[in-house]
């Protein structure tokens, strides 16, 4: 269940220059690119400032100086409609980038979980005090195990953001954030293909 997919593309702005954008795709050496130009099947749009709009499988996504990498090919989103696309990776997952409580996740949707789990690495990491939260026995492919049951102020995706949120801490490790139920619950889902659509309900 917890078998890793592959790794989405990664893209994040390094740096701008004379008009250009110096981009890092993956771990591959930064590249500017000029408006118009496209490296790796990602095509800069535009620049203003220290942003800049890039382009991928028809896919628009800004990036920022500074900001962590964005996963491409993943998800986009309607911010005016509250909807939320997710395109399947090459094993069929669904892998959309997102945060909690403000700090950045790997999420892998699992309609199988009943609540938003994560690992207690992954817990520490965005600062989560899970030792205060409700111990709870859990059943996992492993046997047993003993986790907390906490509230998560807030999980995002693109711009659909979700508030007071149940989730699982599981001591064992684990490659990314299984996005269960107790958010995925708040959307109408429709499965098309390759392609996930959330639609909020409330």
């Amino acid at each position: 269940m917890l078998a890793g997919p592959a790794v989405a593309q990664q893209v994040a702005l390094s740096g701008v220059a004379g008009g250009k954008a110096l981009v890092t795709i993956d771990a591959a050496a930064p590249r500017f690119l000029s408006p118009g130009q496209a490296h790796q099947g990602v095509k800069l749009l535009s620049m203003q400032g220290e942003t800049a709009v890039i382009e991928i499988n028809g896919q628009r996504q800004t990036l920022r100086v500074g900001e962590a990498p964005i996963s491409l090919g993943q998800a986009k989103t309607d911010a005016g409609t509250k909807r939320v696309v997710l395109t399947a990776d090459a094993q069929g997952h669904f892998m959309p980038p997102g945060q909690i409580n403000g700090r950045q996740v790997q999420f892998m949707v699992d309609t199988g979980a009943t609540q938003v789990i994560l690992s207690e690495s992954d817990a520490k990491r965005i600062n989560l005090k899970y030792e205060q939260g409700r111990k709870v026995n859990v059943a996992t492919a492993n046997g047993g195990v003993v986790g907390y049951q906490v509230r998560l102020d807030s999980v995002r995706i693109g711009e659909a953001q979700v508030f007071d949120v149940t989730a699982i801490v599981l001591p064992q490790p684990m490659a990314f954030v299984l996005l269960g139920n107790s958010f995925l619950s708040r959307f109408q889902m429709q499965r098309t293909n390759d392609q996930l659509t959330l639609d909020r309900r409330y």
